[in-house]
């Protein structure tokens, strides 16, 4: 049985450092990530945005408005990995964050809009970056050193992820 947490396995980071052609990839996924939340909610009723992908799991809707929330603390974290040196970043509570009321409250459309203007400004900065700038890092309390090379390796799965959450619920709920 598929780990409905994990519709695409967990996060894996292959090695240390990325190739050229695996950057390229992630960058590929990352400007592509909002094009696919919009298709994997495109059509859903409030009900059905309001359905949890799994039993006690967030619901479409949450995921949905999940994905900005994180990008836009990855995009930070990038622009501080960038800047400073080895800057400590701090995590949030994103399980309380989705318990807020706008996310609750405001259309699903205006967290797709966000995303789409986010994930452009973050992909140019992306395909500017040298090799040097790949191997910058950050600390996280929970992670530890990462390299801007693991945190966009991460960031990529992040979007197909919870992408994912919401196709596969669509998929069993034969919302298709």
């Amino acid at each position: 049985m598929t780990d409905l947490r994990y519709p695409i396995g967990p996060f894996r980071m292959e090695s240390e450092a990325l190739t050229e052609e695996q950057r390229k990839g992630f960058i590929a996924q990352i400007a592509q990530a909002p094009a696919k939340l919009r298709q994997a909610v495109e059509g859903l009723s409030p009900e059905q945005l309001d359905t949890p992908y799994r039993p006690g799991g967030w619901t479409a809707r949450q995921v949905a408005h999940h994905l900005p929330d994180s990008h836009l603390n990855a995009y930070v974290r990038f622009k501080l990995a960038l800047t400073e040196e080895e800057p400590m970043i701090q995590t949030y509570e994103e399980g309380e964050w989705a318990k807020l009321a706008d996310v609750r409250e405001t259309p699903v459309e205006v967290s797709l809009d966000l995303l789409d203007a986010l994930h452009q400004r973050w992909v140019v900065l992306l395909r500017s970056l040298s090799e040097k700038e790949f191997a910058r890092g950050v600390r996280h309390p929970g992670w530890g050193r990462v390299s801007v090379d693991w945190l966009l390796a991460q960031y990529a799965w992040h979007g197909r992820h919870h992408v994912a959450h919401i196709t596969s619920l669509r998929e069993r709920m034969g919302w298709n």
